[in-house]
């Protein structure tokens, strides 16, 4: 009987150090999953913003003779201009 309580004594401590591992392994993949999405006013539709769509959107400064500027900190009217232009010249690429 003795070793029975000392086994599940054992097996209750390893869980407890087991288990606030899981908890930060969970909340990491929880944490790269989020994505940020961008409204697209004219289009009326949503674009999920990455690293594919920031590639695209410094061709487009790049193409328009502008220096880069961080999408969120332009005014309304560039950020339409850039989801028209963005309409116009859509990925070509099975990668996505």
């Amino acid at each position: 009987m003795k070793r029975i309580h000392r086994y599940f004594g054992s097996l209750v401590l390893a869980a407890a150090i087991v288990a606030p591992v899981v908890v930060v392994a969970e909340a990491s993949a929880q944490e790269a999953s989020v994505q940020v999405r961008v409204y697209d006013r004219h289009h009326k539709d949503y674009h999920n913003w990455d690293d594919h769509e920031d590639r695209a959107y410094r061709r487009y400064l790049t193409e328009q003779h502008r220096e880069y500027r961080e999408y969120n900190r332009e005014n309304s009217r560039r950020q339409d201009n850039y989801w028209k232009w963005r309409h116009n010249h859509p990925d070509h690429d099975d990668n996505r």
